[in-house]
């Protein structure tokens, strides 16, 4: 009896990891814009996820230019194709360039987020803030979105994903709106402090 539960447990000790899959669904913020995709924030994310141990397909679904309700298509077809265990969301940016009302930005954000969960995904919400330019009031609004949908929907939240690369040129491509390369590592120290709990 001792021979075959040792033979069991070898066999399942040795079986392949089978990975798991998480989902990036953003813009160009997470689209790797304008550098090679390896040097993407996401990309270094499967890299780290492997160097530490995880075992996971990450799967990154963002396109530049995209709009949260672009998102809302393109992940309800995500969802039908992977079983995904974890669902970062990084859209809205576009949507508060345009000067979508507020109201409509949140409407689709908690669609999203009510999509992934109900699909037993656990999600990240990635908040994200205007250039002052768009005036004080709007940005208010819209910056108020993301913790607002985080505490409704119980799920885990960047305050503010371009925190160490907004204020920091070198970080900037020269329109001032999206990272650069070298800015890259930093979206990733943002992110993964809210995500591995999450791997966890």
């Amino acid at each position: 009896m001792r021979t075959a539960i040792t033979f069991l447990l070898f066999v399942f000790l040795t079986l392949p990891v089978q990975a798991r899959s998480l989902i990036v669904l953003g813009d160009s913020l997470s689209a790797a814009y304008q550098m090679a995709p390896e040097e993407g924030w996401v990309a270094l994310l499967e890299e780290k996820m492997a160097t530490e141990g995880y075992a996971y397909d990450v799967i990154n679904a963002s396109v530049s230019g995209d709009t949260t309700q672009n998102g809302i298509a393109r992940l309800k077809t995500l969802l039908k194709q992977v079983d995904a265990e974890i669902v970062i969301i990084e859209l809205g940016g576009n949507d508060g360039l345009r000067g979508t009302p507020p109201f409509a930005i949140k409407r689709n954000l908690s669609r999203l987020v009510n999509m992934a969960k109900d699909s037993g995904a656990q999600v990240l919400l990635l908040g994200i803030q205007l250039p002052s330019n768009y005036g004080a009031a709007y940005n208010k609004q819209f910056s108020e979105i993301y913790p607002v949908i985080a505490e409704d929907e119980n799920v885990a939240l960047v305050p503010f994903f371009m925190e160490q690369v907004a204020l920091v040129p070198e970080r900037m491509q020269d329109d001032g709106i999206h990272p650069s390369a070298e800015g890259q590592p930093y979206l990733l120290n943002t992110v993964w402090p809210h995500l591995e709990p999450l791997i966890n």
